[in-house]
């Protein structure tokens, strides 16, 4: 498996680099993206967090409704503010740019289902070697502690609330790839080649540093083999099922640790 990845980064490399522009050459695409990818990364920051979300609901005259929420509620609404800022930023944005400023088709950026298993078996591989390892990790306190990010009430039944805050947790991750793995890196690939990929782990890589030093750099790994799957395939969507996956086992590994699954 080792040698077939090795030689399919050969592949992707020769590949990229034959479709670059001349040297020197940065196109209009590659600056608007730099720009779209900057603002998207920090509004998605700044207006995702709590203080935002208390701040809209207070705008639009919700005063009371704030003050009327449980402890858990807060935590579920502000988590769905958070997924649905990303989403936002991550997605519809960089959407509404490839078809209506870069005029191109959204498929062409990594969203297309052809090919999309073309190397399910490198993805398998990958989740095979993260699931012993997460099920090794779940035991330390530090990841109990941040997992899943909503937690129900000690009375309450993990559904509905859990399941609603997992679906808009898998859309995110949905919003994610295709912005690093589909929308920043297809829209580089042609000014900086098989680069594109070290230049989208470096953002992908900052967005995980609020999360256990072991998850961010695990994230560059990722970062780098996913990139390499998506500029080969042309598809993010096995990227965005083992991302999924993992985040879910995360979630129901913490579920088990705390006592909170009926097996």
């Amino acid at each position: 498996m080792t040698s077939r990845f090795t030689a399919l980064v050969r592949e992707t490399f020769r590949d990229a680099e034959a479709a670059r522009d001349p040297a020197g050459v940065v196109s209009t695409k590659t600056l608007i993206t730099c720009v779209v990818v900057c603002l998207s990364l920090a509004l998605s920051k700044y207006w995702g967090g709590n203080a935002a979300f208390y701040s809209f609901f207070r705008f639009i005259g919700l005063s009371d409704w704030l003050v009327s929420l449980s402890a858990p509620d807060v935590r579920l609404y502000t988590l769905l503010w958070w997924a649905a800022i990303v989403i936002f930023f991550y997605l519809i944005i960089p959407a509404l740019v490839i078809r209506f400023i870069f005029r191109e088709k959204i498929t062409d950026y990594g969203v297309k289902l052809k090919g999309a298993l073309e190397y399910r078996q490198l993805y398998l591989a990958m989740l095979l070697i993260m699931i012993p390892v997460l099920v090794i990790v779940s035991f330390s306190p530090a990841f109990q502690s941040k997992y899943p990010f909503f937690m129900p009430g000690a009375d309450e039944p993990l559904f509905p609330r859990l399941v609603i805050w997992e679906v808009a947790y898998l859309l995110q991750f949905l919003a994610l790839e295709f912005f690093f793995r589909g929308f920043m890196l297809h829209a580089t690939k042609k000014t900086l080649g098989f680069y594109s990929i070290f230049v989208m782990i470096i953002p992908y890589c900052m967005i995980h540093f609020n999360k256990p030093l072991a998850e961010t750099l695990a994230a560059v790994v990722a970062g780098f083999v996913l990139g390499v799957l998506s500029l080969r395939s042309r598809s993010i969507w096995l990227g965005v099922a083992i991302h999924g996956t993992v985040a879910v086992a995360m979630d129901v590994l913490s579920l088990w640790q705390k006592g909170r699954l009926p097996f």
